[in-house]
């Protein structure tokens, strides 16, 4: 089939304004013709986490949620505390949530752990300050990192408020044994940041992350809050929960149940 520049150019307008519309529809042009592959939206896709604190304190030397996570993607384990790669952890009570938090609460909540990750956020400063844009918001609301294009500058490290991102101070595959490394998932490189996922390569072929499969207390619900339907928005309705920071204007989508 032959085709005129004019004819061309309409086809390639349509396709452009496809693409700046939201992304839905791709089209890739090959020789005379114009192949096109349609995507689901994810406009209505909004992945977010529940934390129950109080069934998490229930077994408070559980380790098993950051154990699955590190592991399955890769994570060494570093003792020094200034060179530590942390995709989820545990964090004192006061120290998440300092404005929750009093000199006469009681020693035991305030010193309790709390699981932390990247939160998410809806807003998220590191994706604004990022030069390369080796972070970026998917439409179904994940940060995501591209370990390729990160030069390492950190700018989004001092962006994020919660402490949520690691730098690479070595080489990864040098700490980890050969035995401990998963070929599902890349192993990072000396030099640039990393961070929670939310686990997007499982979550895409509909699978959990990784936490909530390991957790056998069932503390950690992952699911899509734009679905009033869904088992996370049915968990949320009528209940006191909380946020970090969400006063920073970051809209955090990992949810804490006190």
């Amino acid at each position: 089939m032959q085709i005129n520049r004019k004819e061309f150019l309409k086809k390639a307008g349509i396709a452009g304004a496809s693409l700046i519309a939201g992304g839905v529809l791709y089209s890739l042009f090959k020789g005379d013709d114009i192949i096109t592959a349609v995507v689901e939206s994810s406009a209505q896709t909004k992945w977010a986490m529940l934390i129950d604190v109080k069934k998490c304190a229930g077994k408070p030397d559980c380790s098993a949620c950051m154990t699955a996570c590190h592991k399955g993607h890769n994570v060494p384990a570093i003792d020094d505390i200034r060179r530590e790669i942390k995709w989820i952890w545990k964090a004192d009570f006061g120290n998440v949530f300092p404005e929750h938090t009093s000199e006469y609460m009681d020693v035991a909540v305030r010193s309790q752990k709390v699981i932390v990750a990247c939160n998410q956020c809806d807003n998220p400063p590191c994706v604004r300050v990022c030069p390369v844009g080796a972070t970026w918001k998917r439409a179904d609301g994940i940060v995501m990192m591209d370990h390729h294009r990160c030069i390492g500058c950190r700018y989004c490290m001092a962006a994020c408020p919660y402490g949520s991102r690691s730098f690479n101070w070595k080489d990864p595959r040098k700490i980890l044994s050969g035995n401990d490394i998963r070929v599902e998932y890349p192993v990072r490189t000396k030099g640039v940041v990393e961070k929670c996922n939310f686990c997007a390569e499982r979550i895409d072929v509909g699978e959990m992350p990784l936490c909530v499969e390991a957790c056998s207390e069932g503390a950690i619900l992952f699911g899509n809050v734009a679905d009033p339907e869904s088992d996370i928005r049915r968990a949320l309705a009528g209940k006191y929960v909380l946020r970090r920071k969400a006063e920073l204007g970051t809209n955090p989508e990992i949810y804490y149940l006190v």
